[in-house]
C-alpha cells in the first residue's frame, strides 16, 4: 500500500491551503499563468530568498509543508521531476555571458540553473544524505518520481518526499510561442474551453508530497496505481490502455466516482479527452484543472495535489467541474493527463478506510 501523508502546492491559485483554494478561482487574462507568491519571510531568511530562484524557493516551502503534514523530519529519499529545470537562472547566465562577452562571469546563476537544484537545496537544508534524484523526462517527469518512490516503498523504505514543478518566463514563452504550442493572445483562464484558437494556456506550479507505506490519521488518500503510455496511434489504443489499467486494479469505468482530465485549451488535444469522456465515462462526473495552473510538463503534479485534497476533504469546488454530474461519493478518482498527445498518464487515487 502507498499512502499520501502530506501535500503542498504553490501555483497560480491560492493553493497553499485547500480551504483558501476552495473559496474561489484566481482569474487571469494573460498569455501565461504565473504562481502566486507566498510570503517568503515566513519560511526563510531574506538573505537566503534573494539568492534563490522562484522555483527553488517554492520547492523548499512546499517540501517543508508536506513533511510537516506527514510529521516527518527526515525522508528516506528526495525525488523531484521537472521538464525544464530552473529556466530563469539559465536565462540570467546566458544573458550575462552575451552582455559581458564571455568575461567576468559569476558561476552562481549557472550553478542554480541545473535541473537538480531543487532536490539538492531541500536535502542541504534538512541535512538529508539519503537517495536524491531528479527526473527530466519531459511529460513523464513527475510520473517517474512516483514510480521511483513506489519502488523504494516496496523495498521497505518508510517515507519518500517527491515533487514536480516547472516555471514559465517571458523569454521561454515567446520562443515556444513560435511553434504555435501556446496561446498567441491573452485569454481568460475561466473561459479556457470556449476559445477556438489553437495552442494551450501555459503556466507553472511546484508541488510536493510525502508518500509512505504507513497509514496515519491525517492521510490524504491511497495511491493505488500509475500507468504511462507513449504516443498512442489512435483513440482505440487510448481506450484499450484505460480499460486495461482499470481491469488491472479490479475496477470498471462505473467504479470511478470522478475523473480529472488535463484539458488545456488546445482544441486538438482536448478533443482526445472529450472523446474518452463520451465513450468511456459518459455517466461519470468529470473535472479539469489546467485553467487553474496552465499547461507545462509536470502539470500532473498539480492534478495529483488536487485529487488528494478532494478525497481527503470529500468535496471539490464548482470551478473545476466539467459536466453537471455530481458524485454520490468520492472513493475512486482517476486522473488522466497527456502532454500534447505524446506522454499519457493515468493515476488512480482511493479513499482510505478509517478504523
Amino acid at each position: 500500500m502507498v499512502y499520501i501523508n502530506g501535500t503542498s502546492s504553490i501555483s497560480p491559485q491560492n493553493s497553499l491551503n485547500y480551504e483558501t483554494f476552495f473559496e474561489g478561482i484566481v482569474m487571469y487574462k494573460k498569455q501565461f499563468l504565473n504562481s502566486v507568491k507566498p510570503n517568503y519571510k515566513d519560511y526563510m531568511k531574506p538573505i537566503e530568498a534573494r539568492r534563490m530562484s522562484k522555483t527553488v524557493k517554492n520547492g523548499i516551502i512546499t517540501a517543508q509543508i508536506a513533511m510537516q503534514e506527514a510529521e516527518i523530519d527526515m525522508p528516506d529519499a528526495v525525488i523531484f521531476g521537472t521538464g525544464l529545470g530552473i529556466v530563469s537562472d539559465t536565462e540570467k547566465f546566458l544573458e550575462k555571458m552575451l552582455n559581458d562577452k564571455e568575461q567576468f562571469l559569476t558561476p552562481t546563476a549557472f550553478i542554480q540553473s541545473t535541473h537538480n537544484t531543487v532536490a539538492a537545496q531541500i536535502a542541504g537544508r534538512i541535512k538529508c544524505h539519503n537517495y536524491n534524484f531528479t527526473y527530466v523526462n519531459r511529460g513523464f517527469s513527475f510520473e517517474s518520481t512516483v514510480i521511483d518512490a513506489m519502488m523504494h516503498l516496496k523495498e521497505g523504505k518508510n517515507n519518500i518526499l517527491i515533487g514536480g514543478g516547472d516555471e514559465m518566463t517571458e523569454h521561454y514563452y515567446h520562443i515556444i510561442k513560435k511553434t504555435k504550442m501556446w496561446k498567441q493572445e491573452p485569454v481568460n483562464n475561466t473561459d479556457l474551453l470556449k476559445y477556438e484558437n489553437k495552442g494551450a494556456l501555459c503556466g507553472e506550479a511546484v508541488s510536493f508530497f510525502v508518500l509512505s507505506g504507513e497509514k496515519k490519521q491525517e492521510t490524504y488518500a491511497e495511491l493505488c496505481d500509475l500507468g504511462m503510455f507513449y504516443k498512442p496511434k489512435n483513440i482505440s489504443e487510448i481506450q484499450n490502455k484505460i480499460q486495461s489499467f482499470l481491469l488491472k486494479n479490479n475496477l470498471q469505468t462505473t467504479d470511478i466516482d470522478l475523473i480529472i482530465t488535463g484539458h488545456s485549451g488546445n482544441k486538438i488535444d482536448d478533443a482526445i479527452y472529450d472523446t474518452i469522456l463520451i465513450s468511456e465515462f459518459e455517466h461519470t462526473p468529470s473535472a479539469y484543472y489546467k485553467h487553474l495552473c496552465g499547461e507545462f510538463q509536470t502539470a500532473s503534479a498539480f492534478a495529483f495535489w488536487l485529487g488528494a485534497n478532494i478525497i481527503k476533504n470529500q468535496k471539490y469546488p464548482d470551478f473545476i467541474k466539467l459536466n453537471g454530474k455530481t458524485p454520490d461519493k468520492l472513493k475512486n478518482i482517476l486522473i488522466y493527463n497527456h502532454y500534447f498527445n505524446i506522454n499519457h498518464s493515468l493515476i488512480l487515487l482511493k479513499k482510505i478506510e478509517r478504523n
